[in-house]
């Protein structure tokens, strides 16, 4: 048996689903591997892991390759993808077109979460012929919690650091109206996705295990899109979460984003590059970027 640590890039949820399906019905041990997965108590905590070699893999979103780089830093390939942005209160768009001052509720306020939030608004705000100013956005650190928060506090205009198949999905719910700025609204690149990564270190030592790994993950990810009642029922014993309606609702958005095959693809994220290299986020070689994918 071959322990495989697995840490996540926020709290367990439905995105980690062909895991968890993976784990409870013992497809995984059945081929000798003891898949644990870990929640982290930063953001980022699993890149500093993987460099120390405590983890064997790592699941954030793909921006994160290029941020958080390091020599030895490698992609399994995205296993998940869904739309992502901005969202704004219907009846304060007006208030974004108007350049008046706006508050945005976020999970991470800082410098670079900042900048690409209002990258967003300012490229939605160019395609729609107005004028937007860094000083007037303002991003407050909250939760992950973007439609409670805008409910219960009305002085937040918007969230940013949504995923539709969370918030949009809740949105929907709770009737509540908005405009979700993402890629088909403004000319981003979308890369609201989660990607696994690994290194060159723990490669060269369970390159074969994580190969398998991958392959059970993608023989889960068919059996999620195929048995979507029970995989609910198993997302409810594993993560110890309450049945909701909301939540089966938002397991039946996720079910299909996520990818037929993982694999490592070197093109997919090179747009997102260009992108993060044009705010002066961060800028790779172009040697130091293709050893992501080799």
């Amino acid at each position: 048996m071959t322990k495989i640590d697995v840490a996540l890039e926020w709290f367990l949820n439905p995105d980690h689903l062909p895991m968890i399906v993976g784990i409870k019905k013992g497809v995984y041990k059945q081929f000798a591997l003891d898949v644990n997965i870990i929640v982290p108590t930063e953001h980022y905590d699993g890149f500093e892991e993987l460099k120390k070699g405590t983890i064997d893999i790592h699941c954030n979103e793909p921006i994160h390759l290029f941020e958080h780089y390091y020599e030895g830093l490698k992609s399994l390939g995205c296993f998940f993808e869904t739309r992502g942005g901005v969202m704004i209160r219907k009846d304060r768009l007006e208030k974004l077109k108007a350049n008046e001052k706006i508050k945005i509720t976020t999970p991470a306020a800082n410098e670079i979460t900042n900048k690409i939030g209002f990258e967003i608004l300012k490229r939605y705000a160019n395609v729609n012929n107005f004028e937007l100013d860094f000083e007037n956005v303002e991003f407050v650190q909250t939760d992950f919690w973007h439609i409670t928060n805008m409910k219960n506090d009305e002085s937040f205009d918007g969230a940013w650091l949504c995923f539709y198949n969370f918030e949009g999905i809740e949105a929907e719910y709770e009737n509540f109206e908005n405009i979700f700025i993402d890629d088909y609204l403004s000319p981003f690149p979308n890369f609201s996705a989660l990607e696994f990564m690994s290194s060159k270190e723990i490669l060269e030592k369970k390159g074969d295990e994580i190969k398998l790994f991958i392959k059970i993950t993608n023989d889960m990810i068919k059996y999620c899109k195929e048995n979507i009642d029970e995989v609910k029922a198993l997302y409810y014993e594993y993560s110890k979460e309450e049945k909701s309606l909301l939540m089966d609702k938002i397991i039946e958005d996720t079910i299909p984003r996520f990818k037929d095959k993982i694999k490592s693809n070197n093109k997919k994220w090179l747009e997102l590059t260009n992108f993060l290299e044009e705010l002066e986020i961060v800028r790779l070689e172009e040697s130091q970027y293709n050893s992501i994918w080799s």
